[in-house]
């Protein structure tokens, strides 16, 4: 099982270490503090959508970026323990 916000910290992380970023620099530019990107990259603290597409504007990459890689079956609730929930879409 893959944790989804561990999957994105991970993500994060990597991309900001790509483009030659220190937290301090990343934070400044997403409006927290590093200790915010700290907690965002280790997974302790979930990143909010706003705070994502923040994050994503930043480090210059589409908010897809985060999820590339992820199956699907690891993100499902039934991967992480937790009650399986019928799909549901308004289309």
């Amino acid at each position: 099982m893959t944790d989804v916000n561990a999957f994105v910290g991970r993500r994060m992380r990597r991309r900001r270490h790509l483009m030659g970023l220190t937290q301090q620099d990343l934070a400044a530019a997403c409006g927290v503090t590093f200790q915010q990107v700290q907690k965002y990259e280790s997974a302790s603290t979930r990143l909010t959508v706003e705070r994502l597409w923040k994050v994503a504007g930043a480090l210059q990459v589409d908010v897809a970026y985060f999820f590339a890689g992820l199956a699907r079956e690891d993100a499902s609730p039934r991967a992480s323990g937790r009650a399986v929930v019928r799909s549901w879409s308004p289309f």
